[in-house]
């Protein structure tokens, strides 16, 4: 691609970026962009794993408007340990909160791996393998993987249905290489441009015209 290409197509994201901020949605961004690997801690892997296990094929206004009620009945997630201490009630609460058995099995497989491997090892063993890692456990998929590696603070993108295509509007071969492109011209993450883009598309339902370059 052109510089000026790239140029334009930087100038299309910071147009996107400020669109998604006007609509209240600053906070997300923050978070994306103040997110460490180095700061993960048990509770918020198994928040996040949860998280993108509820998520897979599901929109995300209805897993967050479950995900309060899912998380009291996991302990709040503040130890693998407690949880699978606490199985059987964990499980009952679980599927009232979310009737889905196959998602609340994952999520209970999560916390053994976490519980019998410790924080510390799984922690090192997401840092060595990363998504090759993650894509072990059930409900993870190339796709997904890779969206709860990003949500973990990985420096990775998630090719979703809107990364895809928007993709393919602006010539790049993959997601990845399209977010680092805008990355060499503007600075932000590529973790932080994927998530941008990923709520424009959500609220903009011509959201493909803005990197129609």
């Amino acid at each position: 691609m052109t510089e000026t290409f790239q140029t334009k197509l930087a100038s299309a994201y910071v147009t996107a970026k400020e669109k998604v901020i006007e609509l209240g949605f600053a906070s997300e961004i923050d978070w994306q962009h103040n997110l460490s690997f180095k700061d993960l801690t048990e509770t918020l892997f198994l928040r996040e794993a949860a998280w993108v296990i509820l998520s897979s094929g599901m929109r995300e206004a209805v897993v967050r408007a479950k995900f309060p009620a899912l998380s009291r009945a996991f302990c709040g997630w503040g130890s693998a340990r407690v949880i699978i201490n606490r199985k059987v009630t964990c499980r009952q609460k679980a599927l009232c909160a979310f009737a889905h058995e196959g998602k609340i099995e994952a999520i209970l497989q999560m916390a053994e791996e976490v519980g019998q491997k410790g924080f510390p090892e799984v922690k090192s063993l997401l840092a060595r393998y990363g998504v090759g890692y993650i894509h072990k456990f059930p409900y993870m998929g190339p796709a997904t993987s890779l969206h709860l590696a990003k949500n973990i603070g990985l420096p990775v993108v998630k090719p979703d249905r809107h990364l895809l295509r928007v993709t393919k509007v602006t010539g790049y071969d993959t997601p990845e290489d399209m977010c680092n492109a805008i990355a060499g011209v503007i600075g932000d993450k590529i973790s932080v441009i994927d998530l941008v883009i990923w709520r424009y598309a959500t609220l903009h339902r011509n959201y493909l015209s803005l990197f129609a370059i």
